[in-house]
């Protein structure tokens, strides 16, 4: 059975939570998967300090006493996972945005391959649409297998045949979102965008760091360093061809 968890950034069980509910009863109507839903607002979460000791040291020298290594412990534990948010000001919410702050440190040392992802994102007025964007390229960074997000207009009352077309949209983000579930194996091939980002952040760790860098000795013992990509891949002529330039730019930039 598959394991998935809902991350929701809102203190109100009103839009965003039924949403998020509403997506996981289609999603289990499709096969055995169980879930928890995650009301980041029932977690103790500081705000980061921006002092870099979890990238440079380790996470485990975080100064900060909260709940984030719980809610890691929960991501690492599922299957599949979705962050699910309203929309405040154009951007997640308070509370969403110290969750992802959190973990900035797995952007620098990404580890959720195989896992999928998705996002949810409500809004009254304006639309969500770059906050899905921003939810789906950071699940990429950190290494989750992304299934398109989606915006999801939350105000007020609704004629009959919208709420219909609203249910139809989060009925099928759950079905991209069960079949890369149960997709054995589910390692895609990377873009052009995340081969850049492996090869070049992984020129100048290999250049500029060591022994010392936390970043240095977890691209060591994952063998990244020497590596084509972060997990065993085919890479396409064109691929391979990209990878080498996007070492000597890095290269190039760093003596520059």
């Amino acid at each position: 059975m598959k394991r998935v968890t809902a991350f929701v950034g809102s203190a109100r069980k009103k839009n965003t939570y039924h949403a998020v509910v509403q997506f996981l009863d289609h999603l289990q109507a499709l096969g055995a998967v169980e879930y928890e839903i995650v009301n980041l607002s029932d977690y103790t979460l500081k705000a980061c300090r921006g002092c870099g000791l979890c990238i440079w040291k380790g996470e485990e020298f975080c100064p900060l006493n909260d709940d984030r290594d719980m809610l890691m412990d929960k991501i690492m534990a599922s299957d599949g996972v979705i962050f699910a948010t309203p929309n405040y000001n154009g951007q997640v919410s308070g509370i969403m945005k110290m969750f992802i702050d959190r973990f900035a440190f797995v952007c620098h040392r990404p580890r959720y391959f195989g896992q999928i992802c998705t996002s949810i994102v409500t809004y009254s007025f304006a639309s969500g649409d770059k906050i899905v964007e921003y939810l789906d390229v950071l699940a990429m960074t950190l290494g989750f297998s992304v299934v398109k997000g989606t915006s999801i207009n939350a105000h007020g009352p609704r004629a009959e045949k919208n709420r219909q077309k609203i249910d139809r949209a989060r009925a099928r983000q759950a079905e991209r979102f069960y079949a890369a579930l149960v997709k054995p194996a589910s390692y895609p091939a990377p873009t052009l965008l995340m081969l850049m980002v492996f090869r070049t952040f992984r020129s100048t760790i290999r250049r500029t760091f060591d022994e010392s860098s936390r970043d240095y000795r977890y691209y060591a013992e994952k063998g990244w360093l020497e590596s084509d990509y972060y997990y065993p891949t085919h890479l396409s002529i064109l691929q391979k061809i990209a990878g080498k330039l996007f070492d000597s730019m890095a290269v190039r930039k760093m003596l520059a």
